[in-house]
């Protein structure tokens, strides 16, 4: 692995690889504490975007593997706008073993892996979010089994960025996905492609539906997201006239398998996309997801650095 910047520029066997290894450095963390793996090492974190999991999630996987992180703000960098990307990305290649990448628009991480010398690492575009997409497949293969060929992973909300790699791991692990969306607010058609092409693969079913109830039916993960992402508050109005019948409730959730886990890739807006009652309930699995970032992502980096 030269960068990690979408779930879909690998195979089935190497996402495979990555959740297994993510399940050792778990277990070896909560054992005795991971090995000093990333000593000597430095990740540069890119940021136009706030975040707590993102940011946090990676300073402590560099720190609990013998490593550091380094915050650059905005205001420092300014991709592309105080200073080229290009030039950015040779500069940081001088200082520091790898970076990541938190940005609005998905050129600007390609084009850091472009020019870098450094492994990069995608931490959201407004294309899609595969870190995120690992701790999902991590917390779906620790509730259900890596045997899980077969299993229906759905989706109710926007089609966003965060579906997009959702939708690529499921496929690669063959598992069916179903996505649920409102109209006028569908998937990226090129990231339905590629997906249609593992599944072919796979043996992965694809099926998008405007239906929430429909899409929830026989479902053993049921995922949401928020209803207007950053960078989309204009919308804001608008979407919450939309997006009200895609919540994520206990009426929905009661027309999905008996065990099925409710996941959202948080922060949530409580009681808008997902009720208290669900979010705080014995379905739910959200926080157990947001603290496998920090896993999923010390298996991206350590096979990144090529040190595990």
């Amino acid at each position: 692995m030269k960068d990690f910047i979408a779930i879909s520029d690998y195979s089935s066997e190497e996402i495979e690889d990555l959740l297994d290894l993510a399940i050792k450095l778990k277990k070896e963390y909560f054992k005795k504490g991971n090995k000093p793996i990333f000593q000597g090492k430095v990740l540069g974190m890119i940021f136009q975007k706030p975040s707590l999991r993102t940011r946090v999630s990676f300073d402590m996987a560099m720190r609990h593997c013998g490593g550091d992180a380094l915050y650059l703000s905005p205001n420092e960098i300014g991709l592309g706008k105080r200073e080229s990307i290009a030039d950015i990305a040779r500069v940081l290649s001088g200082y520091v073993q790898a970076l990541m990448a938190r940005t609005f628009d998905h050129a600007h991480v390609v084009e850091l892996a472009k020019w870098a010398d450094i492994p990069v690492v995608n931490g959201l575009s407004d294309y899609n979010h595969p870190c995120q997409g690992m701790a999902d497949a991590l917390t779906i293969v620790e509730k259900f089994g890596k045997k899980s060929k077969g299993l229906n992973v759905s989706y109710v909300g926007d089609g966003n960025n965060v579906t997009v790699s959702l939708m690529h791991v499921a496929a690669l692990l063959g598992w069916n996905v179903t996505v649920g969306s409102p109209e006028g607010y569908d998937m990226n058609p090129k990231a339905v492609e590629i997906a249609q092409d593992i599944a072919r693969k796979t043996g992965s079913k694809l099926t998008f539906v405007r239906d929430p109830h429909e899409a929830v039916k026989k479902a053993h993960v049921i995922y949401t997201d928020t209803w207007t992402s950053m960078g989309q508050e204009e919308e804001t109005a608008k979407r919450e006239q939309v997006f009200p019948p895609y919540q994520v409730n206990a009426n929905l959730v009661g027309e999905a398998d008996k065990d099925a886990i409710v996941m959202h890739c948080l922060p949530a807006h409580r009681n808008h996309e997902l009720t208290d009652d669900v979010a705080d309930g014995p379905h739910s699995v959200i926080f157990q997801q947001a603290h496998n970032r920090l896993h999923a992502q010390k298996a991206i980096l350590a096979r990144l650095f090529d040190v595990a």
